[in-house]
């Protein structure tokens, strides 16, 4: 279960005061479900999921949670762009403790699952967004985590890249929850 109590998230206005993005959220998400959060382009939907993932931290109040939590897959994957795909997921392997053969299974699985073939070896900042989402998605498809936060993920690669990743949503639902914003 991950549970909100009193999340606030706000930022400095151009001439003083702050503009909130979200106010004193409360809820639970439950463990073992899948969930969806829906509303219109700027209403924190996204803020939401970096608050709920960890890569961004809320001005007050808490997230409490015991499970583990994938980071947002989507469009604005948190990449580092004058590196190469393969220098990127090599950082994350070595970040999360995973082996040289742990961390060489998952660059092959990513390459694999990719399909982005020589731009694998280029910089990030050279990569459309829907290259980047996918490299991101290989790379998350590839940890093993409670929940799955997802940010808009489905609209963004070619057709055939949107059935492989509806697969392996699919699998994912077998052992994992996924939060989806839209």
């Amino acid at each position: 279960m991950i549970r909100l109590r009193n999340v606030s998230k706000y930022y400095p206005m151009k001439g003083g005061g702050v503009h909130y993005v979200l106010k004193d959220v409360s809820f639970d998400i439950p463990s073992n479900q899948n969930i969806a959060i829906l509303g219109p382009n700027g209403a924190g939907k996204s803020t939401l999921l970096r608050i709920i993932g960890g890569a961004e931290a809320p001005n007050s109040g808490v997230i409490e949670t015991e499970a583990s939590i994938s980071w947002p897959l989507g469009v604005k994957v948190g990449f580092q762009g004058s590196l190469t795909g393969r220098q990127n997921l090599l950082f994350v392997c070595q970040i999360n403790g995973l082996s040289k053969v742990e961390t060489q299974k998952v660059i092959n699985a990513v390459f694999d699952f990719s399909e982005l073939d020589e731009y694998f070896d280029m910089p990030v900042k050279t990569y459309s967004s829907g290259m980047r989402a996918r490299l991101g998605f290989g790379l998350s498809i590839n940890f093993d985590f409670d929940y799955y936060l997802i940010d808009e993920l489905t609209s963004v690669g070619d057709a055939a890249f949107r059935k492989k990743a509806k697969q392996e949503f699919e699998k994912i639902k077998q052992s994992s929850a996924l939060i989806y914003v839209s």
